[in-house]
């Protein structure tokens, strides 16, 4: 890295990215492995992709934010195009008659932290180190950008079949979260988004920063300590100043293909210090709540990570199974996301969660 923080990515940074980029999307963001070998391939290619700092464009460059939208489980069964996502961001430049000057996440979970790469990749651009969430979440509108103002149009969505969906003009966030869900469920529930055009000024006061090199040194943390034969999961813990909420093995799992999420729920009978308890984490996508003898401990919009006990490898939803013993850890989300503002659009309110208050949970005793 450099010293006004700029760096590129190599081959060696996008296996640990992406295990870091799947433990941030708690539990969601697509398959971070697939999204791995697709920026591998670019590189391979002769592909270069730069990292920049939020401060390093002038206040009146254009920043375009890029990422998948359907059910994770179709990232895994579905091969994407490729150029999904590039051919959505040209469509916006196209139609707001502007040129983009870098790329952003839009949530640093899974392999949608590897979409802007992807997309930099394919247009020569650099990728902004941030994103709008700091972990995943499963709806459009659930961003710090729009949270914050961002514009709702235009917009694009694209497929693998070579389609492209351009909204010109669209009333707010929910809208656009409606028409792109249903268009991706037309698509197959996999497609490409790319939204309007972002100054470089806005993104800067707006993005939860940092979340790419966040991601890179958690999984470098991951590997290092499997290398050395250490325990992963007090490792993950010690590093990121995350707190452990419950281990156990996975005895039942529920999932279902609704409305362009995936949707269900995974039972957890405790072992350890948990021996006789049961716990429960609700799934949209993405980890939402997790119970532990019915009793709420980590809610959105707090991250709740399962580690594989033994690993520590994050499991993402699409991908726990029966017998899984887990590690459930849980991080604090930015500041960004616990604001009046925020609460009302990832809170847990905002997911059906009536009877819930959001309680937030603190740093351990090294923090991030």
């Amino acid at each position: 890295m450099l010293d006004d923080g700029r760096y590129t990515l190599t081959e060696a940074d996008l296996l640990p990215l992406s295990i870091g980029a799947a433990l941030l999307g708690t539990g969601g963001g697509g398959n971070p492995y697939v999204g791995m070998l697709r920026s591998r391939e670019l590189l391979r290619r002769g592909a270069t992709v730069q990292v920049l700092p939020l401060d390093a464009l002038p206040d009146e460059a254009w920043v375009g934010e890029v990422g998948g939208i359907g059910a994770p489980i179709v990232g895994v069964e579905k091969i994407e195009q490729g150029e999904e996502c590039y051919r959505a961001m040209r469509a916006v430049e196209d139609v707001a008659k502007v040129k983009m000057s870098a790329l952003i996440c839009a949530e640093i979970g899974g392999a949608n932290s590897m979409e802007p790469v992807i997309t930099a990749a394919q247009a020569g651009l650099p990728v902004l180190d941030g994103d709008g969430m700091g972990r995943a979440f499963p709806e459009v509108q659930m961003t710090t950008f729009f949270i914050y103002g961002a514009k709702a149009a235009p917009a694009a969505i694209a497929d693998d079949k070579g389609n492209t969906v351009v909204f010109r003009d669209v009333v707010d966030m929910y809208w656009l979260e409606r028409f792109a869900r249903d268009t991706s469920v037309a698509m197959g529930a996999a497609a490409g988004l790319a939204i309007a055009p972002m100054r470089a000024d806005f993104v800067r006061r707006t993005a939860v920063p940092g979340t790419m090199t966040q991601a890179l040194g958690i999984g470098r943390t991951i590997l290092d300590a499997r290398a050395r034969r250490l325990n992963v999961v007090e490792r993950i813990i010690a590093t990121t100043g995350a707190t452990l909420f419950f281990t156990g093995k996975v005895t039942d799992i529920r999932r279902e293909l609704k409305g362009g999420f995936a949707r269900g729920e995974a039972q957890i009978t405790g072992s350890g210090d948990w021996q006789g308890c049961e716990g429960r984490i609700a799934i949209q996508n993405e980890n939402l709540v997790l119970w532990v003898d019915d009793v709420p401990v980590i809610m959105v919009p707090d991250l709740i990570i399962n580690l594989d006990l033994e690993t520590g490898e994050p499991i993402t939803t699409e991908v726990l199974r029966y017998g899984q013993r887990l590690a459930v850890i849980g991080l604090p989300v930015h500041d960004l996301l616990k604001t009046p503002e925020a609460m009302a659009v990832v809170g847990p309110q905002a997911f059906g969660y009536l009877d819930l208050t959001f309680t937030p949970l603190a740093f351990g005793p090294i923090g991030t």
